[in-house]
């Protein structure tokens, strides 16, 4: 049965899948017409979000050690995940004509040090990391969601990812009680 999350809209999204399906014409230009204001929002969750999702997948790359467990293996899903999410937000930042951040190396350097850091000091410091920075991710999200006018589709793509952080929290936290 597939994992399911409530986000903020109370839109329910199958967190089971790691990576949705795209087609060619779920791509557009967006935003023409948007008063400058709205752009100027948009622009700015956009980049934040698009940075974050970098440090998320740098913390689960260095949290990944040679062993074969089921930690490892859901390091991988994680991982894959939020590399999703870094291309949702790419293609967002693209499709409204913006660039990425030029500070986006700071986040992967915070992400190595957040994820070889908590993977020196064990799995459950791993995990506990975890949840500390899904936790965050899912109350930015929030925020976002609530502060900025998106359009539709970059609404649902948000909510989506929002949803999977929420189901990280919830396997981090059951890994963690049977740690």
């Amino acid at each position: 049965m597939a994992e399911q999350r409530e986000t903020v809209g109370k839109t329910q999204y199958d967190i089971s899948i790691i990576r949705p399906e795209l087609r060619a014409g779920d791509f557009k230009l967006r935003g023409e017409g948007y008063p400058p204001e709205r752009l100027a929002a948009i622009k700015k969750g956009l980049r934040t979000l698009h940075t974050l999702e970098l440090m998320a997948q740098t913390i689960y790359k260095f949290q990944l050690t040679g062993q074969r467990s089921d930690l490892n293996r859901q390091l991988v899903a994680a991982m894959c995940n939020e590399m999703g999410h870094y291309q949702d937000f790419q293609v967002k930042l693209y499709e409204y004509g913006f660039r990425p951040s030029i500070l986006r190396p700071a986040y992967w350097l915070v992400g190595f040090a957040f994820g070889f850091g908590s993977r020196l000091l064990g799995p459950k410091a791993m995990l506990k990391t975890g949840i500390w920075v899904e936790s965050k991710a899912v109350h930015h999200y929030a925020e976002l969601l609530a502060k900025i006018e998106w359009d539709d589709d970059t609404r649902r793509v948000i909510e989506k990812d929002q949803a999977d952080e929420d189901g990280h929290i919830s396997r981090w936290r059951a890994l963690l009680e049977t740690a």
